[in-house]
């Protein structure tokens, strides 16, 4: 168990702006062998950033007047504090992906546009697409919330913004979950001399994938109290679909997967799981 506990704080100190330091950070430790094992806990990262955006998304709903706006504010603060949580470093992974291959098809040339710290036209086109595609999505799922809250079949859902703070806290978790077989099925090509994620990427194992899809079905058990089975599976295949489509898209241009890569699949599962949850719902 304390193991576990280090394994996720080293988590949470590596994808999170969360100050794990002191002596809390020397109790935790750190070699390249703890930080490849937490991988395991990247859905872990998930429950916690999933719901932080939860609870601000239902606290505004509980506080902002009760009209057709309020889910489209909600949605854009809900955001800013996933970005403030997490550094936006999943969104600066896909901005980096997108400069790069949309840079040049060159497989050497794409890599080292990657490593260029400045974000150029393709990525701000994709941080743009990004952001816009999340919160509107979760502004549509908040008015079909209020659609559904007006038919007698209406789910028996607690508060107000519940089934929108569902699919946060849900879409978080699976998003870092499937990034996972990413690693497990093509080689890692960035950099190894300065990458962050190589401990990450020499391999995966199967315990560790365990211990990850336990934090995926766990979420998946919780969110089905708001989410209806149905709703959810079909949110779930979109984020597959997705990973699927950017797995063969490494591949044919990288041969293989960076850092960045896995970041920028973490973003397009999670707006791919929203925008499935929608037409399902």
């Amino acid at each position: 168990m304390l193991q576990f506990i280090r394994h996720y704080l080293l988590a949470v100190q590596f994808f999170t702006r969360i100050p794990v330091t002191g002596a809390l950070a020397a109790w935790t430790g750190y070699s390249p062998a703890m930080l490849r094992a937490s991988a395991a806990h990247f859905p872990g990262i998930g429950w916690l950033v999933g719901g932080v955006a939860a609870g601000v998304y239902s606290l505004l709903i509980a506080l902002l007047p009760p009209t057709d706006f309020a889910p489209l504010v909600a949605a854009v603060l809900s955001t800013v504090a996933t970005v403030l949580l997490t550094g936006g470093f999943h969104e600066d992974g896909l901005a980096d992906v997108t400069d790069g291959l949309g840079g040049s098809y060159d497989r050497d040339r794409a890599l080292e546009i990657m490593k260029d710290s400045r974000v150029g036209a393709f990525g701000a086109m994709a941080l743009v697409l990004a952001l816009l595609g999340k919160v509107a999505l979760l502004a549509l799922l908040g008015s079909v919330e209020s659609a559904l809250s007006g038919m007698e079949e209406a789910p028996d859902l607690p508060l107000d913004g519940w089934l929108v703070a569902a699919a946060l806290f849900t879409a978080h978790v699976v998003s870092r979950t499937l990034p996972l077989l990413l690693i497990r099925a093509l080689p890692h090509v960035g950099d190894t001399a300065v990458s962050k994620s190589k401990p990450l990427a020499d391999q995966i194992t199967l315990t560790s994938l365990g211990v990850a899809f336990v934090w995926f079905f766990s979420a998946l058990a919780l969110a089905s109290y708001a989410l209806p089975a149905m709703s959810l599976i079909v949110a779930c295949s979109f984020s597959v679909i997705a990973l699927l489509w950017m797995g063969r898209l490494f591949s044919r241009r990288l041969q293989g997967f960076t850092g960045d890569c896995l970041g920028a699949t973490q973003q397009v599962c999670e707006i791919a799981f929203y925008l499935g949850l929608a037409i399902a719902l």
